[in-house]
């Protein structure tokens, strides 16, 4: 079970005016840990991915460094392409990083809905690492399907390494024309310097808003479980024997039958040896005024057998900054966070704060969380 909860700041972007925004790590076998990381200037508004590193625990972090591969580029009339929502997974078979996300588009320093004309819809790309900082040239993520000529992304996902070596890629998609989006997975193999797409998995879509978004996968013994980002004021499930054909999807509930109310944001999953947790925010009596209740942020164990998540269970890893009834934008949100196991006894949770009415200006908080015993996976 989990022991405690302990909450530091990474780099006080209150005072420096640099927010180093959707801070997502992965453990590499030396114990060291990569992080990626953009720092965030407006809404949606990211700029060069960088890479930052500590080799003594998180104590201490390395300035960060720009990944070449996913730099923000002038294309002429005034627009510029980047990359954004970029996850690093150690690939164990292959000893690489796997660094992966999607592009995206800016118009005179605004986020480009969809693309720019003549170009192709936003889609998933990836680049190599060696964990030390090398990264090689950007490459893009293949699937040729129909479904994705309005988009394709894997931005913000955890993903799955397969005992083969092959990565289960959450996604999601859609064709031009079409508002709402889809979600699955697909399988890839890795030989170390690129993605081969090998076959894709049940589509999932729910034909409300935007649809389904930012799926994330994880597994646990013989299942695997998906969680999905909505817009319908819900979270989702779906669970597959092999990671591809998924079960309809459920809404996230407690053990009282009551369901969770989240506004189009994302949970993550956090897996141990004690058993299988989700990390989420969610509309509580205390955070009406909180948008999109991006604060506090919770975790709580589910109940494999039932489906739902324990509320007993339910903990705080970040509070508010401050009250959450107030009117008005002033609370820092936290909606786009990452989890990352270091050891069997300490798993992180990574966030960087969005303060919209602070010129954006906003921490980058680790969250360690202390187990009583076991190992994470």
């Amino acid at each position: 079970m989990i022991k405690n909860i302990e909450r530091e700041v990474i780099w006080n972007g209150r005072q420096t005016g640099i927010t180093w925004f959707h801070p997502r790590a992965g453990r590499l076998p030396d114990g060291s840990v990569l992080m990626t990381c953009q720092d965030i200037t407006g809404s949606d508004n990211f700029g060069q991915a960088h890479w930052s590193k500590t080799t003594d625990n998180g104590a201490h972090w390395s300035d960060p460094k720009p990944v070449a591969a996913f730099a923000r580029t002038d294309i002429g009339d005034g627009y510029e392409e980047g990359v954004c929502d970029a996850v690093p997974e150690y690939h164990a078979p292959s000893g690489k990083v796997l660094l992966m996300g999607h592009n995206v588009f800016y118009k005179d320093d605004r986020l480009f809905p969809g693309a720019p004309k003549g170009w192709p819809g936003r889609h998933s790309v990836y680049c190599v690492g060696d964990g030390n900082g090398n990264w090689g040239p950007r490459l893009e993520l293949e699937w040729d399907d129909p479904r994705t000529t309005g988009s394709f992304m894997c931005g913000c996902a955890q993903r799955y390494t397969l005992e083969n070596g092959d990565v289960l890629v959450p996604l999601t998609f859609g064709p031009a024309g079409r508002t709402d989006k889809s979600v699955t997975t697909a399988r890839y193999s890795f030989d170390g310097e690129k993605l081969a797409f090998q076959e894709a998995g049940r589509e999932l879509r729910l034909e409300i808003k935007r649809g389904l978004l930012e799926p994330s996968i994880t597994r646990w013994g013989d299942l695997f479980y998906l969680t999905i980002r909505a817009e319908d004021d819900r979270g989702y499930f779906a669970t597959s024997s092999d990671g591809l054909s998924w079960s309809d999807i459920a809404p996230w509930t407690f053990d009282d039958g009551e369901a969770l109310i989240m506004s189009t944001t994302q949970q993550r999953w956090l897996t141990h040896s004690e058993g299988l947790f989700l990390v989420y925010t969610r509309k509580t009596a205390d955070n009406y005024n909180v948008a999109r209740w991006r604060a506090p942020l919770f975790v709580a164990q589910m109940d494999m057998e039932k489906n739902h998540l324990i509320r007993a269970t339910e903990q705080v890893i970040f509070p508010m900054d401050g009250d959450g009834t107030t009117p008005g934008d002033v609370i820092a949100r936290m909606g786009n966070f990452h989890v990352t196991n270091v050891s069997p006894q300490q798993s992180w949770v990574t966030v960087g704060e969005s303060r919209p009415n602070h010129g954006w200006h906003g921490d980058t908080l680790l969250g360690r969380i202390y187990w009583e015993e076991g190992q994470s996976s």
